[in-house]
């Protein structure tokens, strides 16, 4: 069976999803929507598939599944309105800005028994991936701490941080749903703090560009996140889990992985200095994963409700920075 696509939104990421469906040997790009014509356009010419409306797609028969790429705010709308004509759904992150507008949505997924995917991918890198088959094999024992650097080369334009809904919701996101992935449990604590360091704009604009969260689950398993959106060196994403045994650890990778050695010392390549390059493999490997759900050979991963949770810490976040103090995520769910 081949999944037949249509794909919402032809930007940036669009362009990354096209490429991964139009590379699997199950899936084929049928069609493409966005508001600029062009964009579309130019998939459609690359992919030989034909540019429709949202409408077009939401109503047409050789449409099996959507991924969507549009704006934020379109999120939820259109995840329930291709659950109820009977479409997969994968969706990029995160599904709405409002907790509230999550469940709502969700509801709709529940009831008409959608398949619903979201957008985090990077537990499909392979050296995240690596780490956390370690933690399943028992090689580290029990989970104790998870440590996650993710650093940005640089900060978007001030007008994306102004529409993003803030640091916490926009980067960190990714890292808290990491930090579950990796620690088997729930979260039940967040205290973070927050502040800006490299651009005043970006405080004016009501967001923070440096942040550090501590989780705690409930048998008191901890994560620390450190996020910043300025590494002059590169784009920084490391991992490390302590556990009862020993500890696994994924670090930085580079377009080339090698050491040069030289009477002035040693030195290697830079990182990558940007998410595209970066998460290449993690962007086709959930693409593929996505598919293979749609088959029913596998279960959709990460669902909407790791949204709806990597969500609910967000917020915590937000009020721990907003208080002061630690917040537990039943003030927040």
């Amino acid at each position: 069976m081949t999944i037949r696509f249509g794909l919402l939104g032809a930007g940036r990421i669009g362009k990354v999803h096209a490429k991964a469906i139009s590379a699997d040997g199950n899936a084929r790009l049928v069609a493409v929507a966005d508001a600029m014509a062009p964009a579309a356009e130019a998939i459609a010419a690359q992919y030989s598939c034909e540019v429709r409306s949202i409408e077009a797609i939401l109503a047409a028969s050789d449409i099996d599944a959507v991924v969507i790429c549009t704006p934020t705010d379109t999120h939820a709308d259109l995840i329930e309105a291709f659950a109820r004509a009977g479409k997969a759904i994968f969706c990029e992150k995160p599904i709405d800005l409002s907790l509230d507008r999550v469940k709502a949505c969700l509801k709709v997924v529940r009831d008409t028994k959608a398949v619903l995917m979201v957008g985090f991918n990077r537990r499909f890198d392979p050296h995240f991936r690596a780490v956390k088959a370690e933690i399943a094999k028992g090689s580290i024992g029990a989970v104790e701490m998870v440590t996650i650097t993710s650093r940005d080369p640089g900060a978007p334009p001030v007008d994306y941080i102004a529409r993003s809904g803030g640091i916490f919701r926009d980067m960190t996101i990714h890292d808290f749903d990491m930090a579950r992935f990796l620690l088997g449990e729930e979260v039940a604590e967040v205290s973070a703090q927050a502040s800006v360091l490299v651009d005043p704009a970006i405080g004016t604009a009501g967001d923070f560009d440096s942040v550090q969260v501590m989780l705690r689950t409930a048998t008191g398993k901890m994560a620390l996140i450190s996020n910043s959106r300025r590494a002059t060196y590169g784009y920084d994403q490391r991992i490390e889990v302590h556990g009862a045994k020993g500890a696994v650890s994924a670090e930085n990778q580079r377009p080339a992985m090698i050491e040069l050695a030289t009477a002035a010392g040693y030195t290697r390549p830079p990182l990558h200095d940007f998410f595209m390059t970066r998460y290449t493999e993690a962007y086709a490997a959930e693409i593929a994963g996505f598919i293979q759900a749609v088959l029913g050979k596998a279960e959709a991963a990460p669902t909407g409700e790791d949204g709806l949770s990597a969500l609910a810490l967000a917020e915590a976040a937000l009020k721990s920075v907003a208080l002061g103090r630690t917040v537990k995520i039943s003030e927040i769910l």
